[in-house]
């Protein structure tokens, strides 16, 4: 992929700058049985608070049902098209099993148009093959990896993501994740080979206020500018401080440098968190 910057023949235009999709089918209508109508969230969650700020509107988009489990062993698939996907970073890849089935997967960076893949837990290791974390050698880049085995792709799905294995510990494989971070993942679970397509999704410029809102997202407004009611920083007069010791969110936790990542049952398994830096820096 290329990342283009675009000429600057309107003041929109100017900075504004796209990937090109060689090889990607972007106008062709997708696999009718593999998509559904997607329900605008709007950063709600189930109960309906929001929980994340300016989200809401945008453009209508059509859910395509992606295989994260991946579960039909030792079938052979041939990848029938890369399509872009609207509510994803990263391309599909259409799979035609030898059987008939239609599936939609993550589409690794070197897969092609043509090729064939497998699932196995012992297979040849090249880009779309699925197989254990056991049968995969140290350095080769993985991503939709799975943290209980037979439960799906839960790890590394995002446009350009990929994790390696370091090292084999019992019965457990050390996985490095684009973040940094090192966990323990068991060797029974299954992970696809090969970096996630669309690398440059995170360089490209967008260039105006209206392409970020056909994508769903809103204005942001300062805590500081609005009423006491709608935020902790709000009220006042004038341009006046937060009157906080420290920074708050609209639901009053504190943020910016507060640590809110909670505690689950898989965090025993990491064993080098991300982000973490020499002392002395």
């Amino acid at each position: 992929m290329v990342v283009k910057v675009l000429k600057p023949v309107t003041a929109g235009r100017r900075g504004m700058s796209i990937v090109q999709r060689f090889g990607v089918l972007t106008k062709i209508k997708p696999n009718k049985a593999l998509t559904r109508g997607a329900k605008r969230q709007s950063g709600r969650n189930a109960r309906g608070v929001i929980t994340v700020q300016a989200r809401g509107g945008g453009a209508k988009q059509r859910m395509r049902q992606v295989d994260l489990k991946q579960s039909k062993l030792g079938v052979p698939a041939t990848i029938r098209s890369i399509e872009y996907d609207p509510k994803r970073s990263s391309y599909i890849a259409l799979a035609i099993f030898l059987d008939g089935e239609k599936t939609y997967i993550l589409a690794p960076h070197d897969l092609k148009v043509g090729d064939r893949i497998v699932y196995n837990p012992n297979t040849k290791v090249k880009p779309g093959n699925r197989l254990m974390l056991k049968n995969i050698p140290a350095g080769i880049p993985i991503h939709n990896i799975e943290l209980q085995p037979g439960r799906g792709g839960q790890l590394v799905r995002s446009a350009g993501g990929a994790a390696t294995i370091t090292s084999f510990d019992k019965d457990k494989a050390l996985v490095k994740m684009p973040s940094g971070e090192v966990r323990l993942v068991p060797k029974e679970a299954f992970a696809s080979v090969g970096l996630l397509s669309n690398p440059d999704h995170s360089h490209i410029s967008f260039g105006k206020a209206g392409r970020r809102r056909r994508m769903g997202h809103r204005p942001r407004v300062r805590g500081k500018a609005k009423n006491p009611v709608d935020h902790p920083h709000g009220g006042g007069e004038g341009g006046s401080p937060i009157g906080l010791k420290h920074p708050k969110t609209p639901t009053g936790k504190p943020t910016k440098g507060y640590k809110t990542r909670k505690k689950s049952r898989s965090t025993k398994h990491i064993v080098k968190p991300r982000g973490k830096r020499r002392r002395g820096r």
